[in-house]
């Protein structure tokens, strides 16, 4: 009886693992597949765009740091030095490696693009973490430059998202 929890408990982190995960690299790929279209766009048409994401991508994004959790649970609950358990390490490390994107390359753009945009509450506070508003302008960079810094992210994170996702379903397949 007891082992049926155990079982249970552990398929239940593991479902939720890929979903967070799943969820996670879908948010980075969605902004990595609009980059072709948002190219043509001159630049008040892009910031303009890029303001409608927040608060959406805000909440969603709080898939990520919960899958990054989830596979550090799920690594510590796997026998050490399994298949399974390298498999679960290297998409914890993928996890890891896009969520270290985020925060160098895309979240200080993220505070450029807003620099004009009220937020209120914990978006306020989410954006106004390790950077001041708008520093990048101050730095002279030419806004195509931050496009395509963001851009570019986004699509290193999909990357880094999806091979997580195919390590962390190989690793509970096996």
């Amino acid at each position: 009886m007891k082992q049926n929890r155990i079982d249970i408990m552990l398929v239940t982190v593991e479902v939720l693992t890929i979903v967070l995960i799943a969820t996670a690299t879908a948010l980075a790929l969605a902004h990595a597949l609009e980059w072709p279209g948002k190219l043509r766009l001159q630049k008040d048409q892009y910031l303009a765009v890029q303001a409608i994401y927040y608060p959406g991508f805000t909440i969603g994004g709080a898939a990520e740091p919960a899958a990054l959790l989830l596979t550090a649970i799920l690594l510590l609950l796997t026998p050490a030095g399994t298949p399974g358990s390298w498999l679960i390490a290297a998409a914890l490390v993928g996890m890891l490696a896009m969520h270290a994107t985020y925060w160098i390359l895309t979240h200080p753009v993220n505070n450029f693009w807003l620099k004009d945009t009220r937020l209120e509450g914990v978006g306020a506070r989410f954006f106004a973490v390790g950077a001041s508003r708008g520093s990048d302008e101050k730095r002279g960079e030419d806004w195509t430059a931050l496009r395509d810094r963001w851009e570019w992210s986004h699509v290193v994170r999909a990357a880094l998202g999806l091979i997580s996702l195919i390590l962390i379903a190989t690793a509970i397949a096996l």
